[in-house]
């Protein structure tokens, strides 16, 4: 019986020299523990060495995908097919053992006798091996796992999407902390001037107005025109002089006025994040930012786990990605399924009438999957392919407002069947003509058919008159 190895080091076949003996082992790896026990019951039959890392990483790689390596069937064919070796061939890898036994026709094995075979001979490897030591298969060892490793990476700066699921998470946690940042913010100042919150709406502008005037008897003196247009300045100004709030002290100011730091750095590095996020966007995905814009394209491949998870998913899949939830609700309580998921925040979807979000989400999302499919997939590093089904679906958006069927075709309308009169003229030729010159005659000079008939009908009955 044989043995083949498969090491970082290259392909080995070993050979069991005594079976008997073997089957008479209780323990065969305790057994193989012993390097003389070792080199008596197993001898090497042939090895091939890898030439270098490149070497090993390719012919791991296809081990991995079940297949064959050339080096490993031409291995074989020399040193087994070749010498027309009958023995049987034990093999650890079961998708190895079939596509040997297929292509090569080689009889391979797997019994839990050969699983202990493996683990002994694995242990005692340098010391059947001549030629080999523990330093360098180590290395070997070390250097096919860092290459397998990044090989199963695929590692390329230009299409990692792991920074948008990260670049995504990080935002919607920012917005949520900014946004509770901001509301203690006008709660605490709000006590020493309220009348600011009801002037001005915008969250950073009266975080930036906050930290400008600090308490609110330095308004009249400090200078807004940077921050705010003239009538809103005059506005503030001369509502912090009849302004009912309470007094604070400056402790309570420093306080407050490092709340609005926060709330400003936060702010800007959440305007950072999301240029980067679009930049990140348009590299990776192009046409799936054209069609649903980068946040909602984010998302999708955030909830995937990656773009080439997303591209394997349907249409029907993407279009109500997000509310898996809902579907399953209302799959056990049989109710109607949702109509969409993360596409409802797609600009074409909001923008559509209530009662045809469905259709339009539906439309989306097909044509979503197919530009998903050609960024994870496609060798194209531009934008057209989005560019064309978008406009598309505006073209179909605004088809379905107008109440036009698909194509510009009318759809057939339901009424009562109306009889419709046939205005072809009667063609006499096509006429049956039975023998006779004479009725002939009488029929081309212009005669009445019915008058011709009756003669003929006439005449046959006088026939048969005669006849009887």
């Amino acid at each position: 019986m044989l043995i083949l190895i498969e090491t970082p080091a290259g392909f080995a076949l070993f050979q069991v020299a005594n079976i008997k003996a073997l089957n008479k082992i209780d323990n065969i790896y305790d057994y193989l523990q012993n390097e003389k026990q070792a080199k008596k019951l197993i001898t090497p039959f042939a090895f091939q060495q890898f030439k270098d890392t490149q070497e090993a990483l390719v012919a791991t790689s296809k081990l991995i995908n079940g297949k064959i390596p050339k080096k490993l069937s031409k291995f074989l064919e020399k040193n087994v097919i070749s010498q027309e070796v009958q023995d049987q061939i034990a093999v650890q890898d079961k998708k190895l053992a079939k596509q040997l036994q297929e292509q090569l026709g080689l009889n391979c094995i797997q019994t839990p006798v050969t699983e202990q075979l493996f683990r002994g001979i694995r242990s005692q490897l340098t010391n059947l091996i001549e030629g080999l030591n523990e330093s360098e298969l180590k290395n070997m060892t070390l250097g096919l796992a860092h290459g397998l490793s990044r090989y199963k990476l695929k590692f390329s700066t230009e299409k990692v999407d792991t920074m948008i699921i990260q670049a995504i998470a990080l935002l919607d946690d920012l917005d949520k902390e900014i946004n509770n940042y901001m509301m203690r913010l006008r709660e605490w100042f709000g006590w020493h001037f309220p009348e600011l919150g009801k002037i001005i709406t915008d969250n950073l502008i009266y975080a930036k107005v906050v930290k400008a005037i600090g308490m609110r008897i330095k308004t009249s003196s400090t200078d807004l025109s940077g921050i705010l247009p003239e009538n809103l300045e005059a506005d503030v100004k001369q509502a912090a002089e009849v302004s009912f709030g309470t007094e604070i002290t400056q402790e309570d100011e420093k306080f407050i006025l490092c709340l609005a730091d926060q709330v400003i750095e936060l702010t800007e590095y959440r305007f950072q994040l999301s240029e980067y996020l679009k930049n990140r966007m348009q590299a990776i995905a192009p046409n799936l930012t054209t069609m649903v814009g980068e946040l909602v394209g984010a998302r999708l491949i955030s909830h995937a786990g990656s773009l080439v998870n997303l591209a394997k998913y349907p249409a029907s899949t993407v279009q109500i990605l997000g509310a898996e939830k809902a579907l399953f609700k209302a799959i056990r309580t049989k109710h109607n399924t949702p109509k969409y998921g993360l596409i409802f925040q797609a600009s074409l979807v909001g923008s559509a009438p209530a009662k045809l979000k469905g259709k339009v989400s539906r439309t989306l999302a097909a044509k979503t999957a197919l530009c998903i499919r050609y960024d994870a997939l496609g060798e194209g590093q531009d934008a057209e392919f989005g560019i064309t089904n978008k406009s598309f679906l505006e073209k179909r958006i605004h088809q379905l407002e107008e109440g036009v069927n698909y194509r510009d075709v009318k759809a057939p309308q339901r009424g009562k069947a109306k009889l419709i009169q046939s205005q072809t003229q009667y063609q006499e030729e096509a006429d049956f003509q039975p023998q006779g010159s004479n009725w002939m005659q009488k029929f081309q000079k212009g005669e009445d058919k019915r008058q011709a008939s009756q003669e003929i009908v006439q005449k046959t009955q006088q026939k048969k008159v005669k006849q009887q």
